[in-house]
């Protein structure tokens, strides 16, 4: 199966300066042979690019928002993902449909509240975290995170 994960992030937390903080979006995807081996690549290759690159700079909370399970990928026709509308200031919540189809735009509110996504309202689980100056992780998913459904909306195609 092929997966894909959407994360959102915050980065450069302990920056005093609001300028200096960032946070921002990114996708993985990955052949798994199911969701919790496909979170488990995703853990490893976050870890990864911290140590290795400058994505994820200082103090840094990471959130799954959602994972897609695909058994193959669309061949007659595109399928649209991560559609998204922003009204207004960046500081305004925004309209996300992450895999819109004919049936369903699947499309959720989107927020920021204190350094923190919300979707729908409701705040999002910390998938991982690290603090400045180390790029070893301060949390990240037990098992118990890994296997809940609630992580995101899994879809088949």
């Amino acid at each position: 199966m092929y997966f894909i994960g959407n994360f959102v992030h915050a980065t450069n937390q302990e920056e005093t300066l609001e300028a200096e903080r960032r946070h921002g979006e990114f996708s993985l995807i990955v052949d798994a042979e199911n969701p919790y081996l496909a979170l488990l690549k995703f853990r490893d290759r976050i870890i990864k690019y911290r140590e290795t690159r400058d994505f994820f700079q200082g103090d840094c909370a990471i959130y799954l928002i959602q994972l897609l399970e695909f058994d193959q990928f669309p061949v007659e026709e595109a399928m649209m993902l991560n559609y998204k509308s922003i009204a207004g200031d960046p500081m305004m919540p925004f309209i996300r449909c992450s895999l819109p189809t004919d049936m369903s735009d699947t499309c959720r509110l989107f927020n920021w509240k204190n350094n923190a996504p919300e979707m729908d309202g409701e705040r999002e689980k910390l998938f991982l975290q690290f603090a400045a100056g180390s790029s070893k992780v301060l949390s990240e998913p037990d098992d118990a995170f890994l296997l809940t459904p609630e992580i995101g909306v899994f879809q088949k195609t």
